[in-house]
């Protein structure tokens, strides 16, 4: 069986590691968020892709979910004490090596694709991961401050602000210039079925589907589309979603996340059991929708979710 996933961070790349395990002998191919990347002291960071990478490579801190494990902050010190910042951005002594060996790559000329493919050949994740393109992309937030409309990286929304104002207008900038990488066209249209894990809808899998040729493509496909919510109990799992899906118009419920992707693109959604309520409103949308437990607390909870998903998708399918 070949899956294309849509992947954003932490919750793409736990779903990741329950999906290797519900389906081991799977060609999964992951399409990774780099909407998130930034450029932080002369080094390119891709947060998304190393969390995935870290993760089902085993070198991921489980307890924070990003960054490496066994880690140390001897360089954040060094450059505190030269004044030189930014200060709210942490990068681990471990984690500036990859940075370093994307940076150099990228500067010889290498596309962020190869060099992932390069980054990966040290970690054997278990699954091909591609970036959505090698084009820049980044995602600003518009926000309000002090009475002051700015736009901020969304690094700096969330890791700076925290994503304590309101998020007024997310843009993907560069989006619809850009091309999907190498590669990523391809595995789509080859794929058997195309899973949306629980990341978030609008930073993580929509800036991946604002690459023009994405969701034309899955839409195409003619393959089974299904996603998981990444909202119970209209609250996120994690993360700022509901800041974001309000600066979109899109109400923090699992139904209006599932109403949000449309049934154009997207053929089943599982919803937590605490949402079994809103299964029959999904499926007057014109999607299966099926509730099921959907909190990943360990690597079997996460397995059954994508065995879960691989299952309406068969139920699909028929």
């Amino acid at each position: 069986m070949r899956i294309v996933v849509l992947a954003g961070g932490i919750g793409g790349a736990r779903f990741l590691r329950g999906l290797k395990k519900a389906a081991p002998d799977a060609d999964v191919t992951v399409i990774g968020n780099t909407g998130d990347d930034i450029h932080l002291f002369g080094l390119k960071i891709c947060p998304d892709l190393d969390t995935v990478m870290y993760t089902l490579g085993g070198g991921i801190n489980e307890e924070q979910g990003w960054g490496r494990t066994d880690e140390t902050f001897a360089v954040k010190s060094e450059l505190a004490a030269y004044g030189v910042g930014p200060d709210w951005f942490g990068l681990g002594d471990r984690d500036f090596a990859t940075h370093i060996v994307r940076t150099q790559m990228l500067g010889a000329g290498y596309p962020l694709s190869a060099v992932t493919e390069a980054l990966c050949a040290r970690w054997q994740p278990g699954v091909r991961l591609l970036p959505m393109s090698d084009d820049r992309v980044e995602t600003h937030v518009a926000v309000d401050v002090d009475g002051e409309r700015k736009a901020v990286h969304f690094q700096e929304y969330w890791v700076k602000m925290h994503a304590s104002v309101d998020a007024q207008a997310v843009v993907p900038v560069g989006a619809d210039q850009a091309k999907p990488a190498p590669g990523v066209l391809e595995a789509i249209a080859a794929s058997d079925v195309v899973l949306f894990p629980p990341s978030n809808p609008v930073v993580s899998i929509g800036t991946i589907l604002a690459v023009p040729g994405v969701r034309e493509a899955i839409a195409e496909a003619g393959v089974p589309v299904v996603g998981l919510s990444p909202i119970v109990g209209d609250a996120p799992v994690r993360g700022m979603a509901d800041k974001v899906l309000a600066a979109i118009g899109v109400e923090s419920t699992a139904s209006a996340v599932a109403r949000h992707y449309g049934s154009g693109l997207l053929d089943g959604w599982l919803v937590d059991t605490v949402d079994a309520a809103a299964v029959p409103e999904i499926e007057s949308a014109g999607i299966r929708a099926r509730a099921v437990p959907l909190m990943m607390t360990d690597l079997e909870a996460a397995a059954a979710m994508a065995a879960e998903a691989l299952a309406l998708a068969e139920e699909v399918r028929a």
